[in-house]
Order: structure tokens, then sequence, then C-alpha cells
């Protein structure tokens, strides 16, 4: 069974999309491709414990395992090493990245404490769109006894939209509760 937002995709969003967007092409309408949850973890240099906390609850809004990021070259001001670990992140891709993006829209944003919608100008100007939670606890699935630290973390949203505004009426048609572009 597909995910309620995919069939919405199909049914609704894609003729709506071809109408807005005056393409003829099918291929040449936008479509969320993954997304990618990413959580630095600047802490994780003295406490190994925070990484693996940090795992856990990727792991748990994620659905799948986390690949652990390591360092790319070493820092001394901020006590950093090359290769070591420092973060997380999960690529969400198919029915996954669906069903995460309906709790997201539907269920975590909502939570949000004086949530008035998110910028419509964290796009990277290739239609791929960023926001940050600041932390955790607005998803239902993790536990608030289990978490120690407050971490936030990155969500990246890819899209094939070559222009981000072809990406912006495809995320609005999904659900993503953006502000006017003038705020």
């Amino acid at each position: 069974m597909a995910p309620r937002l995919q069939e919405h995709y199909k049914n609704n969003v894609f003729a709506k999309l071809t109408a807005q967007l005056g393409t003829k092409n099918p291929h040449g309408i936008p479509r969320m491709t993954k997304i990618v949850l990413n959580m630095g973890v600047g802490a994780a240099t003295q406490d190994r414990k925070r990484l693996e906390e940090a795992v856990g609850h990727l792991r748990t809004i994620g659905g799948q395992k986390p690949q652990v990021t390591k360092a790319k070259k070493s820092i001394s001001g901020f006590k950093l090493r090359e290769g070591q670990e420092i973060g997380c992140m999960v690529t969400l891709r198919g029915a996954r990245m669906y069903e995460f993006f309906d709790r997201l829209v539907s269920l975590a944003l909502p939570r949000v404490r004086d949530f008035r919608g998110l910028s419509s100008k964290s796009f990277d100007g290739r239609g791929n769109y960023t926001l940050g939670l600041s932390e955790l606890l607005v998803f239902p699935e993790v536990d608030a006894d289990k978490v120690h630290h407050q971490q936030g973390m990155h969500i990246t949203i890819v899209t094939t939209a070559e222009k981000d505004s072809d990406a912006r009426a495809l995320l609005r048609e999904m659900g993503l509760p953006m502000r006017p572009d003038g705020e």
C-alpha cells in the first residue's frame, strides 16, 4: 500500500503542477526524490554518549539506521581531529520519505512553539529546501524521558525542480506550511 502523500501527489498535485507550470512533458514536473536528516553533534568530541544518543533518536525518527559522519579536517580551536565522529545522518527515499514528510507536516511542525510557517527563502537555488528544528521533542515518537541533551537537526528536502519557484509550488501543494514570499 502506497503512503497517503504519495497517492496525493499522483492524484492531485501532479495535475495542479502541470497546469500551473505549463509543462507538457510529465518528466518535467518536479517531485521529491529524497529527504536527508542530519544532526551535527559538536559535543561528541568530549562525550561519546551524546553521539550514541543522537544516533538512537535519528533511528527512531527516520526509521532506519543512521550513518555516522566524520570530520573532514582537523580544527584545533574546536579540539577536532580529522576522522573523528561528530554527527549522523539518514537519507530517506520512496515510501519512508513520504511517511516522514507526512509526519513532519501533520504532527511535528504544528507542535513547534510559536510556529507561524516556514520561511520561503530557504531554497538553495537548485530547488532543494532546508529547514532546521531546534529540538526533537516535536516528533511524537521521541520519548521525552530518554532525551538527556537537547539536540537539533537539519532536514533537507531534495526535489527534481530546476528553479526555486517550481520547488516552492511543489512543496506548497504537498502541504508544507510556508509563509508568503515577503516575510
